[in-house]
């Protein structure tokens, strides 16, 4: 039998050197923390209320590292990474409370891990509603709720609380949604019943069909929620994503099963007040018009008279009169640039009501 030799010189060479610059790295963290907590006191003298958490600023710094990344380390894992070293960061300068349509694990969740990183203060509630409530009364300092999904459209429950709400958009979310099959076992054999959300059914609905047709789906209220009640029956399963699955103990029987790979949900970020100007803005609107012939054409003109460029809209009832509609547009650049300021003061003459929801960065 052959003796077992410990590493060759050549790799513990690296390996010491691997080592070394491990403390480097350790050593400038906490430099680096030292600063930034200097500069949370700061902006606390100058602004008890300030949102400590500054999009423009985070951007500025990705920016400038990916671009000054001359590799091997790919440019996903700098991005990665510094997500999390700001997230860290932001939580020596103060408690960054951020509520989010829950449970633990939704996709809702997911996102504000995306953004916020694993260092902020995540309070799930149960409703759209909550959250908005939670960053009102000041329970948060930010809300994070869903908007819309690449292929089952806009969120109106969202849009409706824009109605009485005064709260910002302070920025948006881009989530890829993966969901997957699981289970207790994870073999596809033995699956009699399958929980999920009703958008993340109707997600699958063509991988079901052809897969599991003659399988039971019920809808609950989450897909966190159809693994929470999988984790003791071994004849359930539920579609929901991978950290799901990870959290209450639950095996992959089958990955990506959503019938569109392209499947993306937009989500908002809330707060009582606005993020500063990045350059690469969104403004949203809300916007109500005349019952006239021509009344949405001519609201909508003075966006493309000032070279304005609109990304969405989408109308809901007014739900004070009768046929009476509110719109909802998003449209690329400031509410501070001149051309936007000057469009939207020619829509306001046109309307009979207007509302800036916020401008906030682009996700990028």
């Amino acid at each position: 039998m052959k003796e077992r030799t410990g590493p060759s010189k050549e790799l513990q060479s690296y390996r010491k050197e691997i080592d070394r610059i491990d403390d480097d790295i350790l050593r400038l963290l906490n430099e680096r923390s030292k600063h930034v907590i200097e500069i949370g006191k700061a902006k606390r003298r100058a602004d008890a209320e300030a949102n400590l958490h500054t999009p423009a600023r985070e951007a500025e710094i990705i920016e400038r590292m990916t671009a000054r990344n001359s590799g091997p380390f790919p440019n996903d894992a700098i991005r990665a990474v510094y997500r999390e070293i700001m997230s860290a960061s932001l939580s020596l300068e103060g408690p960054q409370k951020v509520a989010y349509l829950g449970p633990p694990a939704t996709f809702t969740h997911l996102a504000c891990i995306q953004k916020f990183g694993a260092s902020a203060d995540y309070l799930a509630v149960t409703s759209i509603k909550d959250v908005f409530n939670e960053v009102e009364r000041g329970r948060a300092n930010f809300g994070v709720v869903p908007i819309e999904n690449s292929t089952e459209g806009v969120v109106n429950h969202t849009l409706d609380m824009f109605f009485d709400s005064n709260l910002m958009i302070y920025g948006e979310i881009l989530q890829e949604v993966s969901h997957y099959l699981l289970s207790k076992t994870g073999r596809l054999e033995g699956i009699k019943k399958i929980y999920s959300h009703p958008h993340a059914i109707a997600q699958c609905r063509n991988w079901l069909e052809t897969n599991l047709p003659n399988v039971p789906v019920s809808e609950v209220t989450s897909t966190a929620r159809a693994a929470e009640l999988c984790r003791d029956t071994a004849s359930a399963a539920a579609i929901a994503s991978e950290l799901a699955g990870q959290l209450y103990g639950l095996k992959i029987v089958k990955s990506r099963i959503e019938d569109n790979i392209n499947n993306f949900t937009r989500f908002l970020i809330l707060s009582k007040k606005a993020p500063e100007r990045t350059g690469k803005d969104k403004t949203s609107v809300m916007l109500s018009v005349k019952d006239k012939v021509g009344a949405l054409y001519d609201l909508l003109r003075p966006f493309a008279s000032h070279g304005l460029n609109m990304t969405k809209i989408e109308s809901r009832p007014s739900r004070r009169k009768a046929w009476e509609y509110i719109f909802f547009v998003d449209i690329e650049g400031h509410a501070e640039e001149d051309r936007v300021k000057k469009a939207l003061d020619e829509i306001k003459g046109r309307c009979l009501f207007m509302k800036i929801l916020g401008s906030y960065p682009a996700h990028s």
